[in-house]
């Protein structure tokens, strides 16, 4: 009776704006687990479990609350697939077990295998397995001599996703880019292991495109191309404690070839280890080339183990059977490479070739301590205009 005389004394309007906050605020609904064995997914292998993952998405999506899509252990079939937002809440994508990438040719030539689109407050995690079956694909892969070469599917592509996380995966034999990032803000990518053979073609472990904010550490990453490409748009990138090898190293660009103003900006490498990789720390512009910039760049306290090139910048680079004469013009400038050792496996240890038309500026080369254990004598260093400074320890000498 004493409740009820209370209520009697609340204003009537402020009755109703408790209503309506009540039935705004549904979505502090109970977390929700959508398995996708209950959709009708099959951890055989061989039965295609697409429609089962898309049904057990969109019923997460549209759920308001905390949901999360569970792949338990078994071995999933799974198809080129895109799942996409905005959902209702935020969303984990729980992998546990095997996802298995089609074999079929007919169904190699798209962009992505399994992607992200329009999400904010994603996380996918599981410890379980991406198996993209690059094998039965490589051979398709034409890029490096026909022009209009059709794309293979990336394994993972996050497009237009923000404040999300990545963690606790292994991606084998991708087909194409393990993990590809366009447009994307916010992201936290640790605790993955990426694989694909050395001669694997176009293996990327992580590329990233126009996107800012990325955090990428403790990853192990062994492919076929880049350990990690940071390409036009990359802004606000942050790299720790990454194991690269085998693989093309960890690179900026290449940038300059398809459009002006490709901008790279504020690019941070440090704490990493490469092992027997092709390259160390990397930055790569087509000549000739449209005006692009490469810029606020920092390679720090990183280890190099019989590394073929460990520290390059390449202004003529041009992986295609004909390349064209000139000049890149992409400006480099305010880079750092600090604290770097270890072994390189050619004699010339650190290779700035920069482009004669815009000299890179403001280098700063700053304790480095190369050796070379070979034929020839001592590591040496081959720079060509190139506008900057070296301090500490020059091993080896004569940049600047």
């Amino acid at each position: 009776m004493a409740a009820k005389c209370y209520l009697n004394m609340i204003p009537s309007s402020l009755l109703l704006f408790l209503s309506i906050l009540v039935l705004v605020r549904g979505v502090s609904l109970p977390p929700r687990s959508f398995h996708v064995i209950k959709y009708g997914a099959v951890a055989n292998g061989r039965t295609d479990s697409t429609r089962a993952f898309l049904r057990a998405w969109e019923d997460a999506c549209a759920y308001n609350g905390r949901s999360r899509v569970t792949i338990p252990q078994g071995t999933y079939l799974l198809g080129s697939v895109s799942f996409e937002g905005p959902c209702n809440g935020s969303m984990t994508f729980l992998i546990k077990g095997t996802l298995r990438a089609p074999t079929d040719p007919g169904k190699f030539f798209t962009d992505t295998w399994i992607g992200f689109r329009y999400m904010e407050n994603l996380t996918v995690k599981g410890g379980g397995y991406l198996d993209g079956q690059g094998a039965a694909a490589w051979e398709y892969n034409d890029c490096h001599k026909n022009p209009n070469c059709k794309p293979l599917p990336a394994t993972l592509r996050f497009d237009f996703v923000r404040n999300s996380k990545i963690q606790y995966l292994r991606s084998i034999n991708s087909k194409n880019s393990h993990i590809n990032i366009f447009a994307c803000y916010n992201m936290d990518i640790s605790y993955i292991r990426l694989s694909a053979p050395a001669n694997s073609p176009n293996t990327d472990g992580i590329r990233i495109g126009s996107s800012s904010r990325i955090k990428i550490s403790r990853a192990v990453i062994s492919t076929g191309d880049d350990c990690i490409s940071m390409v036009s748009g990359s802004q606000n990138i942050d790299i720790s404690d990454v194991s690269c090898g085998p693989g093309h190293g960890i690179s900026v660009g290449s940038l300059g070839r398809s459009h002006q103003h490709e901008y790279v900006t504020g690019i941070s490498v440090r704490n990493c280890t490469f092992i027997g990789s092709d390259n160390g720390v990397r930055i790569k512009t087509w000549a000739p080339s449209l005006y692009s910039l490469a810029s606020n760049i920092t390679f720090q306290d990183i280890a190099m183990i019989s590394v073929h090139n460990p520290l390059v910048i390449d202004q003529q680079y041009c992986p295609l059977a004909q390349c064209l004469e000139g000049d890149s013009a992409v400006q480099i400038e305010n880079v750092i490479f600090k604290n770097i050792w270890g072994i390189s496996s050619t004699q010339v240890a650190v290779n700035l070739q920069c482009s004669g038309a815009l000299p890179c500026k403001n280098v700063k080369i700053i304790n480095i301590n190369l050796a070379y254990k070979g034929r020839g004598g001592q590591a040496k260093a081959l720079c060509s205009h190139v506008l900057g400074s070296s301090y500490g320890k020059q091993i080896p000498a004569g940049c600047f």
